[in-house]
């Protein structure tokens, strides 16, 4: 038996399928993975996310912390409530994990990690942070749902504190807003608008099942994997790990190198190769022929192996088999993946493939 969120019991409740994940045992899907990927599209979805870890860091150097911690620059966030996304890098500059981290105050910043990196995150950040006078604080008192598509907000907006309402509704994209112990942000995993709602945990119960009262989708894991690469997101532990560098993982544009001497832990390594010609590409796949693409599938160009398939599966937006790959340079137009032992044509293009509802790629 794995760890189980506060919402466990609900989700049985309304018919999951209940899968081990990350250590923990999770919705699958509440009966049709395909409907509820429709229902985010077009409608209003909600994801179980309290497996992920919420971190507040707190000191009158978290700032500085976070600079000399993370990839992208947290000195660009001048307004209370904004979020970046970034990559926590090792010192040879693999990720350690991709989270985002929200500016709050110059003492308070707020990250949210992945949950099957929590241990070694946290460990990462402890380890860190003395020298700069940081507290690094997990919130396990906190639950987190996610809502998402064209009519999330509105749906959720009414079910918030009456006191958040109006700062929620305020919201630009990757900006979050904290009233009454709860927090808010405009962000989200799936490639359509929504909120990411933090909450205390003896809370999520019940907000759960207002939101289903409301119309909103329950939703599990499997139309959580479609929605994320049909938008281009990437998956920790398959499109990146310790062993790959950001640079070779599609996440170049997460990478703040100025100002040069900004010193983030990694950028000495992964600078020496930022312009490296040998630096494999991230590309997206469509599969022109038959079968189904899956993680790990091998990518030719002629009888060549350019590289493999990091996360694949079948587009229920599109109706075809996408994926994305890590290949070399110089990768365009046509290849082939070999899907049990036969070479099946597939067309190159650029993710992401769907975003807003809306196909954002040539068929």
């Amino acid at each position: 038996m794995g760890n189980r969120t506060i919402l466990f019991d609900i989700h049985n409740a309304m018919g999951a399928r209940i899968v081990p994940f990350g250590g923990w045992d999770m919705p699958l899907h509440y009966g049709s993975q395909l409907e509820e990927h429709h229902a985010v599209r077009k409608d209003a979805g909600m994801f179980d996310v309290c497996h992920m870890t919420v971190v507040d860091l707190q000191g009158e150097r978290v700032r500085e912390f976070l600079r000399h911690l993370l990839a992208n620059d947290v000195a660009r966030l001048k307004e209370p409530g904004k979020a970046l996304y970034s990559c926590m890098l090792n010192p040879q500059g693999g990720v350690i994990d991709d989270l985002i981290v929200y500016f709050m105050h110059d003492a308070w910043f707020r990250m949210v990690v992945n949950a099957g990196t929590t241990e070694k995150d946290v460990a990462w950040l402890t380890e860190q942070a003395p020298a700069f006078g940081v507290e690094v604080k997990p919130r396990k008192d906190l639950a987190m749902v996610a809502v998402q598509g064209p009519n999330a907000r509105a749906k959720a907006l009414p079910l918030l504190p009456d006191t958040l309402q109006e700062p929620a509704a305020a919201l630009k994209p990757f900006y979050a807003a904290t009233e009454s112990g709860w927090f808010v942000g405009r962000t989200g995993y799936t490639g359509e608008d929504g909120f990411e709602v933090v909450l205390p945990e003896e809370m999520a119960v019940a907000f759960w099942q207002a939101l289903a009262d409301a119309g909103v989708q329950p939703c599990g894991l499997g139309a959580r994997d479609t929605l994320r690469l049909e938008a281009g997101m990437n998956l920790y532990g398959s499109d990146m790990d310790e062993s790959v560098s950001p640079l070779e993982a599609g996440l170049n544009w997460t990478i703040a190198w100025e100002p040069g001497e900004r010193q983030f832990i990694g950028r000495e390594v992964i600078e020496a190769h930022r312009d490296d010609p040998g630096n494999k590409i991230f590309i997206g796949l469509v599969l022109t022929g038959r079968g189904v693409l899956r993680d790990h599938q091998k990518v030719y160009v002629g009888d060549r192996e350019v590289g493999e398939i990091t996360s694949g599966g079948f587009s229920p937006t599109l109706e075809k088999s996408i994926a994305l790959a890590r290949v070399e340079a110089g990768v365009t137009g046509q290849c082939e993946v070999d899907i049990r032992g036969k070479r099946v044509s597939a067309k190159v293009v650029s993710p992401p493939f769907v975003r807003n509802g809306k196909i954002r790629i040539e068929l």
